[in-house]
């Protein structure tokens, strides 16, 4: 297939050096969480902006040090035109620097792959949708959408002080959301829920020479781990996404061992699938509990720290086939389709907001979060385009909905899974 004048133009305008330097940059600014260092993040990219014309944006920091950026190309009232979120996360997971054999905060590049801590998750997908935007403007495009940039806090922490920040304070208006999160660049169209929750059981203590006179947690504690650490759960498995998990990561308790411990902690994390509760998966917890028969007098509590919806989108929504589209365009085949499996900050726009959300980004899921994570600077290039000719091309979810009634393109996604 012939490129089309578009495609040659984002192609020839792509400049490799400068969305390397702008990830190099980000990646040497320390923004690990805990405890969140997103302030330093946001001052450069004020400037970044700035430079670009779009003037510094506005900070939004429910907490000392936790913020997030907020620019737009428009005023999202006034032009009328469709808007086009891109909604990314600034904060990384920590590093132990004496792990890597790259320096965690250079951002070197070796052997065609940028070194450091955040290089895919997620900082070259920033990178790549604001120098995307930077091909847009210098090519002189007229864009058919305005081009907004959340760039959040405490992702890595279920986003408390960042996009639910932003969902409370009703800051979110967009016809449509791109979430460029590692997916080694394939569409992804679904992701797993997550709960973090706290099991403590109760025993009787006694004397360490008699323990039959007593009733130990710490053995409670440990049927219960064993019946739910990487045990079935009732499930149906997901296309996208497989069947559901269970880890006990976490066990405390007891104060000596010549004491029958009366108290006991584990801590699991539970991953789940769409169409999954808070409320059905405490049922679940407590229905695999309730099946080892405990002992009569026999107690424990449930705690729940962290809870973070699954969510999908329908593999057919005009928003998914037209970023597939875009792929297509600029690289010539059909994307790849996938699932997470773990939680982003698309669940708030798919869930509370019903705005659709597509995840697609630079960087392999399977370097995310480790020693020597990197990025492929080709990888990168192919990013940059991709936004780019979807910046341009996006007109808004129903007026997509008109023209693919009509298309022929092949986006690969129709057979992968039909969701609701």
């Amino acid at each position: 297939m012939t490129p089309s004048p578009l495609v040659r133009k984002i192609r020839s305008a792509v400049d490799v050096e400068a969305v390397v330097s702008l990830t190099r940059d980000l990646v040497r600014i320390r923004s690990e969480n805990p405890p969140g260092r997103e302030t330093e993040v946001v001052e450069f990219l004020q400037g970044v902006f700035s430079e670009m014309g779009l003037g510094k944006g506005r900070i939004v920091e429910p907490a000392p040090g936790r913020q997030s950026l907020l620019v737009s190309t428009g005023d999202g009232v006034s032009g009328g035109k469709p808007v086009l979120l891109v909604n990314g996360h600034i904060d990384t997971v920590p590093v132990r620097p004496d792990a890597w054999r790259h320096d965690p905060f250079g951002g070197q590049v070796h052997d065609g792959r940028l070194y450091g801590r955040g290089s895919a998750d997620m900082k070259s997908g920033v990178a790549s949708a604001i120098i995307a935007l930077q091909v847009c403007r210098t090519l002189g495009l007229e864009l058919p959408c305005e081009i907004a940039f959340h760039l959040v806090a405490d992702e890595e922490l279920g986003g408390g002080q960042g996009t639910a920040v932003l969902l409370r304070e009703g800051l979110i208006q967009a016809d449509a959301c791109l979430d460029p999160e590692p997916t080694g660049l394939k569409l992804c169209l679904a992701e797993r829920g997550l709960m973090f929750a706290r099991i403590t059981t109760r025993g009787v203590p006694a004397h360490g020479s008699e323990p039959s006179k007593g009733r130990s947690a710490i053995i409670t504690a440990a049927a219960i781990a064993q019946v739910l650490h990487d045990n079935e759960f009732p499930q149906t498995p997901h296309p996208l996404l497989g069947t559901t998990t269970c880890n006990v990561g976490v066990i405390r308790g007891g104060s000596g061992p010549n004491v029958v411990p009366e108290e006991c902690e584990l801590q699991i994390d539970r991953r789940v699938l769409p169409g999954d509760t808070e409320r059905s998966m405490i049922r679940g917890i407590v229905d695999r509990i309730a099946s080892l028969d405990l002992s009569p007098g026999t107690d424990y509590d449930l705690v729940v720290d962290t809870f973070c919806e699954p969510s999908e989108i329908d593999a057919g929504h005009p928003f998914v086939k037209t970023v597939a589209g875009s792929y297509q365009a600029m690289s010539g085949r059909a994307p790849g389709v996938t699932g997470l499996p773990f939680t982003t900050d698309a669940r708030f726009m798919r869930n509370q907001l019903g705005i659709p959300a597509v995840v697609f980004g630079p960087g392999e899921l399977g370097v995310a979060h480790t020693v020597d994570e990197y990025v492929e600077v080709d990888a990168l290039v192919s990013a940059v385009g991709v936004y780019a000719h979807l910046f341009a091309s996006f007109t808004g979810t129903q007026r997509l909905r008109d023209d693919l009634e009509n298309s022929s393109i092949d986006t690969g996604v129709e057979g992968a899974h039909s969701m609701t």
